[in-house]
């Protein structure tokens, strides 16, 4: 009966702050991605539809910044909960602006520049990075696949991440990010996870993930 009990309260407090007004100063705004609208391989309906759910987790964390900066709850289960909650709703915010900020390209990756260098001299050619790419992308589950740079050693790697976090590389600087969620790819290509991953080396742009590349600070390109 105690269990029960915690569970409804846990259910609650997640619940209540839905209708809280947001305070913080600092909240986060959605990025409008329209632009991204007549991409090939992708209809508008499954673009909008991934937009509203891009919405959804920028307007989350607002509410859970607001929920912890608004009361005293430490201690507390619903505090934990909040706090466990949060990175979460960050994280499914964050990787989908970097998504939708490497998608819309229309030139391929320019074979003289830094990033393809580097690419070749990890995984000796590009047709194996990329086939080690799309190989993550067919593993079971819900997530992201991530060409990763490790600025200490600027070393490259495929990354798989479970949901929004799970393997996740601490430091790591994400320059390319495929979105392997089931909203990302059902709406047009029901399960056929390799049509949408065609359409979606079909449409990135390049330009951006050689940006992030040889960035040498934190600061996103897309605000540069």
């Amino acid at each position: 009966m105690k269990g029960f009990v915690l569970a409804v309260a846990l259910f609650t407090a997640t619940l209540s702050f839905a209708n809280d007004a947001i305070v913080d100063s600092h909240s986060y705004a959605a990025k409008d991605y329209s632009h991204l609208l007549g991409m090939k391989g992708f209809t508008d309906r499954a673009l909008n539809l991934h937009f509203g759910l891009y919405r959804g987790y920028v307007k989350n964390t607002n509410r859970l910044l607001n929920e912890l900066n608004g009361k005293r709850l430490f201690g507390t289960p619903q505090y934990n909960e909040l706090k466990r909650r949060l990175g979460w709703e960050f994280n499914g915010m964050r990787l989908h602006e970097y998504y939708f900020e490497n998608l819309g390209g229309k030139e391929p990756i320019n074979v003289d520049g830094p990033l393809y260098k580097a690419i070749v001299k990890k995984f000796g050619n590009f047709d194996a990075w990329k086939e080690d790419f799309i190989a993550s992308g067919g593993i079971r589950g819900i997530g992201w696949v991530i060409l990763m740079k490790d600025p200490r050693s600027d070393a490259l790697v495929n990354s798989w991440i479970d949901e929004h976090a799970t393997g996740l590389f601490a430091g790591g600087r994400p320059l390319l990010v495929m979105d392997m969620f089931e909203h990302a790819y059902l709406p047009d290509y029901d399960t056929d996870r390799s049509k949408y991953m065609e359409a979606f080396f079909d449409n990135i742009d390049w330009s951006v993930v050689e940006k992030r590349f040889m960035q040498t600070d934190i600061t996103p390109v897309s605000e540069k």
